[in-house]
């Protein structure tokens, strides 16, 4: 099995850095609080200086929807959806020990990070654009077709497990109690995008490992090194 970005989008995006991680053996009954307070001050102190929307790896993401043809103030990255509700009501709901930890991470670093249950990929998982024949699941159970052209994470089978890119992810993969195996993918645009990704796939590595049995198997991917195995 294996994850990757379609060489049309890396042409497209080729300022894209891109970390996976896959790790086994997740489950529900572990306490990640301390370190998700701890990517929680640093949240906070930053969003004491400026508001998200000046924050760099933002503003890169909101150039990248525009460039999809997406109005940026109304699609948004999963990273400034998360820093805006962060910023309004200072926490995030608890949601699954895995999830939660990605998403306060995801608070600290600015970088939307996608976390998929791998048994419900069907194949292997590639971003690239879509055909239009894709399939999407809402987390309120309802089918929807992504645009002709619309970038999506897309699965062997035409399912979609997330549309416009890092704006919305599918509920056909979203992490359940029952949950055992992840891919986990962080992306970014912006100017320091390699060292933050590279210290972001770092820290969640630590991270996975202190909290769960395995230790995750990593990857940064470029143009150069598009594929991660798994």
């Amino acid at each position: 099995m294996h994850f990757n970005h379609s060489a049309g989008l890396w042409q497209a995006f080729p300022e894209l850095r891109a970390g996976a991680l896959h790790a086994t053996g997740i489950h529900a009954n572990v306490d990640v609080e301390a370190t998700i307070t701890s990517f929680s001050v640093i949240a906070e102190d930053r969003l004491a200086a400026t508001q998200e929307g000046e924050f760099p790896e933002i503003q890169a993401w909101r150039r990248g929807f525009s460039r999809m043809g997406l109005k940026p103030t109304q699609y948004r990255s999963a990273s400034e959806a998360l820093l805006r509700r962060f910023r309004q009501e200072h926490a995030l709901p608890r949601l699954h020990p895995l999830v939660d930890l990605c998403n306060a991470a995801s608070l600290a670093f600015a970088i939307p990070i996608a976390v998929f249950d791998v048994e419900k990929i069907a194949g292997d998982l590639e971003v690239r654009r879509a055909t239009g024949d894709e399939t999407y699941l809402t987390f309120g159970g309802d089918i929807e077709y992504p645009e002709p052209n619309e970038v999506i994470f897309a699965d062997g089978e035409a399912g979609a497990h997330a549309r416009r890119w890092t704006n919305r992810q599918s509920g056909l993969s979203a992490v359940r109690q029952a949950t055992w195996s992840v891919l986990i993918v962080a992306e970014a645009l912006h100017a320091s995008a390699e060292a933050d990704i590279g210290r972001l796939v770092a820290t969640l590595a630590d991270q996975l490992a202190k909290a769960w049995p395995a230790a995750p198997k990593t990857a940064l991917l470029s143009a150069a090194s598009p594929r991660f195995e798994f």
